[in-house]
C-alpha cells in the first residue's frame, strides 16, 4: 500500500495546525489553520507565536512541559485571538514531533464546531430510532382510528345538540391523528436523494418564489449570495423541500410578518468527519437568518429531533425531515438562536468536476 506524502497529510489535515520551533516561533501553518486564523503562512512563518496569537492560556508553560515530558497536553476552553477579531473559544492540544525534542505540534478546535458536530451526530442517530419505530406504529394504529372514526360518523345520524358536537369532535380528532400518522409515513418514506450538479442559487430562488405566492406573501426576503459557490451534489427537488420547510418556519416565527435574510459564502475550512472515518469537505454555506423571537432554550439543543416542536400544535416533523435529507446530502445543519435572530445553517459539499 503507498501511504500519502507527509506534505500531503500536513495540506489535508482538517484541523488548523501550526509547528512551533524551540524558539517559540512559527515553522509551518496548514491550509486550515491560515483560513481560520485569517493569516497566511507568508505573514506567520518564522514569528514568534506569542506575538501574533493571544491565547488565555500559558503557551510558554505549555511548551516547556511537552517538551521536557515528551508527551502530549491537552487544554480545553481557551479563548484565542489573532487581536483583529473577537476571541474564539477553542480546545488546544500541544504533542512532541517524533525525535525532536524541540518542535511542537500545535492543534486547534474551535469548541463551538466540535459541540456542533457531536450535536449533528446525536441527532442523527436519535431521529433514526424514534422514526423507526413510528413507522412500525403508525400502520396498525390508522386501521382503528378509520373504524371509531366512522362509528362516531354513524352515531352523529341520530343525534343533535350537544351530542352531535361531540361526534363531531370525535371524527375531527380522529382525522387529524391520521394526517399526523401518515406524515410519519411520509417521513420514513422519503426515496433516496437523485444527486447531480445543483445551482445552489437557482435551488434557493425556486423556494423563495413559492415562499413569495404563499406564507410569505407579506414577507420581506433578502438574498445576499456569494454568486462565485461552485454547484454542489444533491437533488433539487429536496433540496427545494429543505428550503420551503425552513422559510415557513422563519415566517411562522415571525406570524407572517418581517423580513427573512438568504446568505450564501464559500468556507473552506469546514470538514465532517463521516462514519468510515473519512474527512468531508462542506465549504458551500447556506444561512436563512429571521428576527423572531428565537428558539425556547429547552428545546434548542433537540430541535431536529421528531416531534419537538416550539411551536402550538406543531408536528415536529418538518426539521427532522430537513436534517434527515441534509444528511443524506452528506451535508449538515446547525442552528443559532437568540431572542430576535434565528439562523439555520447548511453545509453541503461541491459537486465532483466529473459529475
Amino acid at each position: 500500500m503507498n501511504l500519502p506524502a507527509p506534505e500531503t497529510i500536513w495540506s489535508s489535515l482538517p484541523t488548523p495546525a501550526l509547528l512551533i520551533d524551540k524558539d517559540d516561533r512559527v515553522v509551518e501553518i496548514n491550509p486550515a489553520a491560515e483560513a481560520f486564523l485569517n493569516l497566511s503562512t507568508k505573514m506567520l512563518k518564522g514569528q514568534p507565536v506569542l506575538e501574533r496569537l493571544v491565547i488565555s492560556a500559558p503557551l510558554e508553560e505549555i511548551f516547556e512541559r511537552v517538551r521536557k515530558n515528551r508527551s502530549a497536553l491537552f487544554v480545553n476552553d481557551v479563548d484565542l485571538t489573532t487581536g483583529e477579531k473577537a476571541p474564539v473559544q477553542c480546545n488546544l492540544q500541544a504533542a512532541p514531533m517524533g525525535d525532536d525534542p524541540f518542535t511542537v505540534l500545535l492543534l486547534i478546535l474551535p469548541r463551538e464546531l466540535a459541540d456542533r458536530l457531536g450535536r449533528a451526530s446525536m441527532v442523527k442517530s436519535a431521529a433514526r430510532s424514534a422514526i423507526g419505530m413510528a413507522e412500525m406504529l403508525a400502520h396498525e394504529i390508522k386501521n382503528p382510528l378509520a373504524g371509531i372514526a366512522g362509528a362516531a360518523q354513524l352515531l352523529s345520524m341520530n343525534l343533535s345538540g350537544d351530542d352531535l358536537e361531540l361526534t363531531d369532535l370525535i371524527v375531527d380528532e380522529t382525522r387529524r391523528i391520521v394526517k399526523l400518522l401518515e406524515q410519519v409515513e411520509q417521513f420514513g418514506n422519503v426515496r433516496p436523494p437523485e444527486k447531480r450538479a445543483v445551482n445552489i442559487h437557482d435551488v434557493l430562488d425556486r423556494a423563495r418564489k413559492s415562499a413569495a405566492v404563499g406564507f410569505g406573501m407579506h414577507m420581506t426576503i433578502e438574498e445576499n449570495y456569494d454568486p462565485s459557490l461552485p454547484p454542489t451534489l444533491g437533488d433539487a427537488d429536496q433540496l427545494t423541500q429543505v428550503f420551503l420547510n425552513l422559510l415557513k418556519n422563519a415566517s411562522e416565527a415571525q406570524k407572517g410578518e418581517g423580513k427573512i435574510r438568504l446568505r450564501t459564502f464559500y468556507d473552506f475550512s469546514l470538514r465532517l468527519r463521516r462514519a468510515d472515518g473519512k474527512g468531508q469537505a462542506l465549504p458551500l454555506q447556506i444561512e436563512i437568518i429571521d428576527d423572531g423571537p428565537g428558539i425556547p432554550p429547552d428545546i434548542a439543543s433537540s430541535i431536529f429531533e421528531p416531534f419537538v416542536s416550539g411551536r402550538e400544535n406543531g408536528t415536529g416533523l418538518g426539521l427532522a425531515l430537513v436534517s434527515k435529507i441534509i444528511s443524506e446530502h452528506d451535508g449538515w445543519i446547525s442552528v443559532d438562536s437568540v431572542p430576535g435572530r434565528t439562523v439555520f445553517r447548511i453545509s453541503l459539499p461541491v459537486a465532483p468536476k466529473e459529475t
